[in-house]
């Protein structure tokens, strides 16, 4: 038999090694970011077009590197962080791999430009598809600048499955805030399709933080800061009060490196327990310092996964770290022993000599005595109006000429015929009724048997065609604001509603202004309350930024659900008689009243047959 086994190209292995390390342009983003850190840049600008699609170009101030170094920077494996396996548990510098640059080069059009400070021209390198296509000496300043080109030109199925540029910029926003995060000692410049969306000097961690996500977040950090010789924690968590529904501002950093872990994030939640809602996530920038012989980082390819030499006392630090900073900010409730010098006693009481208390007594207390007076007034009031009862028929003489059958005028309070089990109990007009079970369900009866509803997702449904229509018609009514309506987002959150802001205005927003961290609004729908449009906007941005429905829906449908899941009434929420007459007969109304704008079940029916069934 012939041998069927046989060594990969270099090419194909480069384009097969590029699915694990770039996954989408964030992966690039990243990957180039830290190389100029490594370089130790001061200075780092960062330009994306179409979301990374089209071009990812990063330039730096640092090293930059030889001739030589700079054509090698492309081989697979070649790096000069590490000599031995030995120095993978010694690591203080981002990327060690030696696979970023090879593999990019395999899956885009890739021009790289550096120079070393000493030398007076650098190198230009153009490479497409692992080939070399030209390599000169050009003039250039010190530092390195790499663009990264038609991502994924050779594979056109990895492109094709790419999101829509919206969710492409999320991910790369995000990569730019955790390596912005992790380095407030390097000023970040970020162009966005032409304009500049982050501009970034150097500051401390505070001011990065505030800088990148708004300056309302100021007041919405509480400090913790833990030094043990296990573990040293530095950074910020956010208030309880201004929790959010999505996990966007939770940022963990191991030695200067962004990191997952479920774990740790289970130790932050713990500590706020009793503090949030269900459904509300903390927000933390939470900077972890330990020994880099205690952690393995390289278990994944993008190195943003690591194990802990001992987690369980991690865990243990860092709740108990945040727990404190919560306590001692009066954030939670804690127990304090020390003395409190606002409970002393004031000026110069407490040198007074105590004394033995006086007891006072009335000697002239005659408690029968006031007791026969009140007696005496009590058989007053009794005595006193019968004295003059001859008032009491004063002016019957001319009622008594009316005839006796005055009497059938008279009319009785009668009993009500039959007790009815439920409160409220009304008829509908066509004969059916309704009962509300749990605060969750509508219970209706139907010819064959009983139908039961469940309230949220019928809300949904019902909600979620009306906007469909006043979206798709361009036409819907608003209710004018007395005062406007002033909220704070972060920058990239303000970029997604400036995207959303026509299709909202045709579900009856209106808005008067919209800066680069605060949005006005001087109207909204006729169906949402003025104190829910903050909760509903978040929540449509968490939608558009998770891509929920997929990419395979239009924005409308998407705006459309959102605004319905956040506006429809709650299971838990009583409802009136006539409240729920008009869900069941608004439900059926709708086009698809089977399913949810989720295509989950909204009711089900039970005939005669199968409630028989039961009592067998």
């Amino acid at each position: 038999m012939a041998d069927i086994i046989q060594l990969l190209p270099d090419h194909v292995a480069n384009q097969i090694a590029a699915g694990e390390v770039v996954q989408r342009p964030s992966s690039v983003v990243k990957e180039l970011l830290e190389n100029a850190i490594d370089a130790e840049a001061t200075l780092i600008k960062l330009i994306i077009k179409d979301a990374g699609k089209t071009l990812v170009q990063v330039i730096d101030d640092g090293k930059g590197m030889s001739t030589t170094d700079a054509r090698l920077s492309f081989e697979r494996h070649a790096t000069s962080k590490i000599r031995n396996a030995e120095d993978l548990f010694h690591l203080h510098t981002k990327g060690f791999r030696g696979e970023a640059l090879a593999s990019i080069a395999a899956i885009a059009h890739v021009e790289l430009k550096t120079k070393q400070d000493q030398d007076e021209v650098g190198s230009c390198i153009v490479i497409e598809g692992s080939e070399i296509i030209s390599q000169d000496v050009v003039v250039t300043p010190k530092g390195t600048s790499i663009s990264v080109k038609n991502l994924f030109f050779n594979i056109p199925a990895r492109r094709n499955f790419l999101k829509s540029n919206t969710v492409e910029l999320r991910h790369v926003i995000d990569e730019f805030h955790r390596v912005a995060l992790a380095h407030p000692n390097i000023s970040f410049v970020f162009y966005n399709n032409g304009s500049e969306s982050f501009n970034l000097s150097v500051s401390n961690y505070r001011q990065r933080i505030v800088n990148l996500f708004g300056t309302k977040t100021n007041q919405k950090l509480v400090p913790v800061s833990e030094d043990t010789d296990v573990l040293k924690i530095s950074g910020f968590v956010g208030k309880p009060e201004f929790a959010k529904k999505t996990r966007g501002e939770q940022y963990f950093f191991v030695n200067n490196r962004f990191i997952k872990s479920a774990y740790l994030n289970h130790a932050i939640s713990s500590a706020f327990d009793g503090l949030l809602k269900n459904g509300l996530y903390p927000s933390y920038f939470l900077n972890l310092t330990v020994n880099p012989q205690s952690i393995d980082i390289n278990i994944h390819p993008t190195k943003t996964e690591i194990k802990f030499d001992d987690e369980h006392t991690l865990y243990a630090l860092l709740r108990a770290a945040v727990k404190h900073s919560l306590g001692q900010f009066n954030i939670a409730p804690v127990l304090d022993f020390e003395r409190d010098p606002n409970l002393d006693t004031p000026y110069n009481y407490h040198q007074k000599n105590n004394g033995m208390p006086a007891i006072e007594v009335d000697r002239t207390f005659n408690p029968f005595q006031e007791e026969k007076i009140a007696s005496s007034k009590q058989e007053s009031i009794r005595i006193e109006p019968t004295a003059n009862w001859e008032s009491l028929y004063v002016g019957l003489e001319s009622k008594g000429t009316k005839s006796q059958h005055d009497f059938s005028e008279v009319h009785f309070e009668s009993e009500p015929s039959s007790v009815s089990l439920f409160e409220d109990d009304k008829k509908i007009d066509n004969g059916q009724t309704t009962y509300q079970l749990h605060n969750k369900y509508i219970v209706s009866a139907i010819k064959s048997g009983m139908l039961l509803i469940d309230q949220h997702r019928a809300h949904q449904r019902i909600l979620y065609e009306d906007f469909l229509k006043n979206l798709t018609l361009k036409g819907a009514s608003s209710q004018q604001l007395l005062f406007p309506l002033i909220l704070h987002f972060s920058i990239q959150e303000i970029e997604i509603i400036k995207e959303l802001r026509e299709d909202l205005e045709y579900t009856g927003f209106v808005f008067s202004n919209v800066s680069n961290e605060t949005i006005e609004i001087t109207g909204v729908p006729i169906s949402i309350p003025e104190s829910e449009v903050s909760i509903i906007l978040e929540q449509l941005i968490s939608d558009v930024e998770q891509e929920v429905p997929n990419s395979n829906f239009s924005i409308t449908d998407l705006l459309a659900k959102s605004l319905a899941k956040s506006l429809a009434i709650k299971n838990g929420q009583p409802l009136k008689k006539s409240e729920q007459e008009h869900l069941v007969n608004s439900l059926f109304a709708c086009k698809e009243p089977n399913v949810s704008p989720t295509n989950r079940t909204t009711f089900i029916t039970m005939n005669v047959d199968e409630l028989d069934k039961k009592f067998i």
